[in-house]
């Protein structure tokens, strides 16, 4: 049977990441935890699944993190979470199953991410992310900040689902537009999918003309963006 490495990246996580590590633990055959500055009780619980934690001084780059985090699996396949993800009953025997017949041959699957849900506990908001890489495709993460997995090859659709399952805590509002205009004071060309992004940060900063600007911009390219992987 295959192998897989579960890579992810944390940073003050302790009121969620045992509940994450607690549903895949049995799941994989590795786990790579790349902590990137926590000051709480964060690694203590993540040793109690693994001891392959590393340190990654956080640099305002999230595929750096994330990229990181891919070198250091020695699976056969990489499956990344994060911290406030959770998989169910119903879908840790379902990943059972994917990894049973899982074929060399296999570049990347995809599966559903479930983002919010009915008070009757139903999906109501999700998307499909590629979770599951082939190793050996060495793919790469893009983005400083709402970064996306680059993928091709042979690629499959699972029926695994993934919910993301985020509690309240304090977070910097700012973190992303202050990444985002480190770039433009860099000199570092956006992408259309920057641009798009930054004018989503704009707007929830209410800089409603310099929103239209980026948007503009954005549409300027008629090339559309490429969704993010993560949920930052």
């Amino acid at each position: 049977m295959l192998t897989i490495s579960l890579c992810m990246i944390v940073k003050n996580e302790e009121d969620v990441i045992d509940r994450c590590l607690s549903s895949v633990h049995h799941l994989v055959d590795e786990i790579v935890i790349v902590d990137t500055g926590s000051t709480d009780k964060t690694k203590d619980i993540c040793r109690r699944y693994t001891d392959r934690i590393f340190d990654f001084p956080w640099n305002d780059d999230f595929s750096a993190a994330r990229n990181f985090s891919f070198e250091q699996a020695t699976g056969d396949f990489i499956f990344w979470l994060d911290a406030d993800d959770v998989l169910s009953e119903e879908d840790q025997k379902k990943f059972k199953k994917l990894k049973k017949t899982l074929t060399p041959d296999v570049s990347a699957v995809s599966m559903e991410y479930q983002l919010s849900f009915t008070p009757e506990g139903k999906p109501s908001q999700s998307l499909r992310r590629y979770r599951l890489v082939n190793r050996r495709c060495s793919f790469r993460w893009v983005g400083a900040v709402h970064e996306y997995l680059e993928v091709s090859g042979n690629l499959v659709h699972g029926d695994v689902a993934v919910q993301h399952r985020p509690v309240s805590r304090d977070r910097d509002p700012d973190r992303n537009i202050r990444i985002y205009e480190q770039m433009l004071a860099q000199g570092v060309k956006f992408s259309p999918r920057d641009l798009y992004y930054y004018a989503n940060e704009l707007k929830d900063h209410g800089r409603y003309k310099d929103a239209v600007a980026y948007y503009e911009k954005f549409l300027a390219t008629g090339k559309g963006h490429v969704p993010s992987s993560g949920v930052n």
